[in-house]
């Protein structure tokens, strides 16, 4: 069985943040590689491309990131198990075991539209279970340690998905589950930051959050759970193909300001 994810530890002093980046894998298992198009296989559309690389600076600042290895084609990893839709505003929401990309292209060669439940199962207990149980355990050892922890959970998205939104997405979306998987004081201190920069923000709109966020944020406990969406023209080419080393400078000095400012909060 494939490596289902990475882990970079503290590199600094440890302090109570976990990154998790659920959508950045490519890899496909040998069992069912030659079930997908060939395409899809070689460039697998929707990954959160390089996300992993973009914060790859966390580590420096004591903060721990988890990434994931499988494509989010094979199992995604922000929805929930039981395949209940996160969103019931009309957009296209692909499934926990996806048969098309946002765009409503087919991925597999035999173009089914559903994936038997026996096999659903079969690859909840294989790949999502493992990664949802890592993040438990570290999330819930900082907050063993620290007495609180912020999840912060990464994405980026096209600059445009007709399918979900008929405008172009703004850079930045902030999602804390309308305000129910954070406190306040670590959401103000966040978007102190975020709406203080070149980036056009937004909050809660049109992503909230998916899963990780919704089901790990329990502030209550001192447990925070954010969502950062970025349009991958942030940190990408025009084509949104190749990292693109001067905007992801960029970005990742505000990035290391948020993180910053939380470590404050926290």
């Amino acid at each position: 069985m494939p490596e289902l994810f990475n882990i970079s530890l503290p590199r600094a002093t440890e302090v109570p943040i976990l990154l998790t980046v659920p959508h950045c894998g490519t890899d496909f298992p040998d069992e069912l590689r030659d079930e997908y198009e060939p395409g899809v296989v070689r460039r697998p559309d929707d990954t959160d491309w390089l996300v992993n690389q973009l914060y790859d600076f966390a580590p420096d600042l004591g903060i721990t990131l988890l990434s994931a290895r499988v494509s989010r084609l094979v199992i995604d990893l922000n929805r929930n198990p039981t395949d209940q839709p996160l969103y019931s505003d009309g957009r296209l929401i692909t499934g926990l075991c996806p048969t098309t990309t946002f765009l409503g292209e087919p991925l597999y060669r035999d173009k089914r539209t559903k994936v038997k439940q026996e096999e659903v199962f079969r690859r909840l207990t294989t790949y999502f279970q493992p990664y949802h149980e890592k993040i438990h355990e570290l999330l819930t050892g900082l907050h063993k340690r620290h007495g609180r922890a912020l999840l912060w959970d990464c994405h980026s998205i096209r600059r445009s998905v007709p399918t979900i939104r008929s405008e172009p997405f703004p850079d930045l979306i902030l999602g804390d589950a309308d305000g129910t998987s954070a406190s306040p004081g670590v959401i103000e201190a966040t978007l102190g930051v975020l709406d203080h920069s070149r980036y056009k923000t937004s909050h809660n709109f049109p992503f909230k959050g998916g899963y990780i966020t919704r089901h790990f944020g329990s502030p209550s406990t001192g447990l925070h759970a954010l969502q950062l969406e970025m349009t991958k023209a942030n940190y990408m080419d025009d084509q949104e193909r190749k990292y693109d080393e001067s905007r992801a400078g960029e970005l990742r000095i505000l990035l290391k300001k948020v993180f910053i400012k939380l470590i404050e909060t926290l």
